[in-house]
């Protein structure tokens, strides 16, 4: 025979669990995705500045998980223009320019901050 015997309250469980299930944590995702697209645009190397005006973002949640995606709509010649900023492209005739690791650098910062406010909002709960 198993018995289990436990003292005290699930208060804490309780408020904890409630707490997540409102989906709080999540409601500051739209302000860090505009800072991430203002962290975009003013590391996108400019000759016109198309590229960098043209990021936006999009939150989505399909009930389960909820996802930034920073785009950018710049095209040249059907080809984002801001991945071929990122990783370097081929010319027409025959050279090659190198890319510039922008991306990585600028949104870093939101992504170490999104991480320290979920994890404030899970351990302050």
């Amino acid at each position: 025979m198993l018995q289990i015997t436990t003292s005290g309250s699930f208060d804490n469980t309780d408020r904890f669990l409630s707490h997540m299930s409102k989906g709080d944590i999540y409601k500051a995702l739209d302000s860090y995705a505009q800072r991430g697209v203002e962290a975009l645009s003013s590391a996108t190397p400019e000759r016109t500045g198309a590229t960098a005006a043209s990021w936006s973002y999009e939150v989505t949640n399909d009930g389960k998980t909820f996802t930034i995606a920073w785009v950018n709509t710049h095209l040249a010649g059907g080809v984002p223009v801001a991945i071929l900023l990122q990783y370097g492209h081929g010319t027409g005739t025959g050279g090659y320019v190198q890319g510039r690791d922008y991306i990585n650098p600028a949104i870093r910062p939101i992504f170490d901050e999104i991480a320290d406010q979920v994890w404030r909002e899970v351990t302050s709960a």
